[in-house]
């Protein structure tokens, strides 16, 4: 009895030093092995679940140790019309802004067109916002999805479309 008394001492002792512990985590992009930690290997969009490429997956953490993660998806056993725009997951904790455009925090689906645009979707596959994405010709490694901090927010990179996420 006295053990589980020691016990239960130190995990009430320890849940306060873990929450103070992940809020004062740092912020930035976070390592592969830490987005393989916390990204979902299947994803729920439109009434189907999809295979979450974990390496074309990336995120940042933000004040607080709230975290961003977007990553591709296989798409295979969609209708035509939901794979020609749906490619990934965005999950935010914290308020964004895309390009200008407020995005409250939740779970999304995202796609880069041939157009130049960037789509954000809710989880039923219905259109939230379009915004016009960037080209980066200068990018000397383009890599499926990626994440890089710029400035005071990040660029998310589809090869060498991108769009600016700041966290409001």
């Amino acid at each position: 009895m006295k053990r589980l008394h020691v016990a239960l001492l130190i995990l009430t002792l320890c849940f306060p030093f873990a929450s103070v512990v992940r809020a004062q985590s740092p912020t930035g992009v976070l390592s592969a092995e830490q987005v393989k930690k916390v990204a979902p290997s299947v994803y729920f969009f439109r009434g189907q679940s999809a295979g979450v490429q974990l390496r074309n997956s990336a995120g940042f953490a933000a004040e607080g140790g709230k975290l961003v993660l977007a990553g591709l998806v296989d798409t295979s056993g969609y209708s035509s019309d939901v794979a020609a725009k749906y490619q990934g997951f965005l999950i935010t904790e914290v308020k964004l802004e895309v390009e200008g455009t407020e995005l409250a925090p939740g779970e999304y689906g995202f796609g880069f067109s041939k157009e130049g645009k960037f789509l954000v979707m809710d989880v039923g596959a219905d259109d939230l916002f379009t915004v016009s994405a960037h080209r980066d010709e200068n990018l000397h490694r383009p890599v499926p999805l990626q994440i890089v901090k710029e400035g005071d927010g990040y660029h998310l990179y589809a090869g060498r479309q991108w769009v600016s996420l700041k966290v409001k």
